[in-house]
């Protein structure tokens, strides 16, 4: 199972202001991005408050929501709250013959899955903003090495990188 990190990010490194703060700041080209790869996955994950954000299971994929409340239930078979651990996850979804899935934050399920050593890819979109303060991609005692593998330019003025994590 091949796990993908796709996050956007101001130029200051940061994917959000707060916790609440809706993802509408980037360009429609990351937008378009973000569309075409989970689709192609067929699987995100994402934590609570992300999906909260969102407020609707993302169509035409599988959306893993990650979350301590053992009330949160769905009957959307395409909507699945779970407080299974990162790897639990992934082996469910190898079973049901996914190869890979997109993870899409918070910066906590983010680290949770770095600290298991489970991400394979980050994709990052740089962004052309500075928020001055907010949430980072990984927590503040996360350590990763990569490897760049491409540079593209993504609209108008955001770049995507593409790294390898060294293992």
């Amino acid at each position: 199972m091949k796990v993908i990190l796709l996050m956007a990010t101001t130029l200051d490194g940061r994917i959000a202001k707060d916790s609440d703060h809706f993802a509408d700041w980037t360009e429609k080209a990351d937008k378009k991005l973000f569309v075409e790869l989970t689709k192609r996955a067929g699987a995100i994950i994402m934590g609570s408050k992300t999906y909260d954000t969102i407020g609707k299971p993302l169509p035409g994929r599988r959306n893993i929501i990650l979350t301590r409340d053992k009330n949160r239930t769905s009957e959307n078979p395409d909507l699945i709250f779970t407080r299974n651990t990162p790897q639990q996850i992934l082996n469910e979804l190898a079973e049901e013959g996914f190869e890979e899935v997109i993870l899409a934050g918070g910066q906590k399920v983010n680290t949770l899955f770095v600290q298991e050593g489970l991400i394979d890819k980050i994709i990052l979109t740089v962004s052309p903003l500075i928020f001055g303060k907010g949430l980072s991609i990984f927590d503040e005692n996360t350590a990763l090495k990569l490897q760049l593998e491409k540079v593209e330019k993504l609209g108008e003025n955001s770049v995507t990188l593409h790294y390898k994590v060294i293992k």
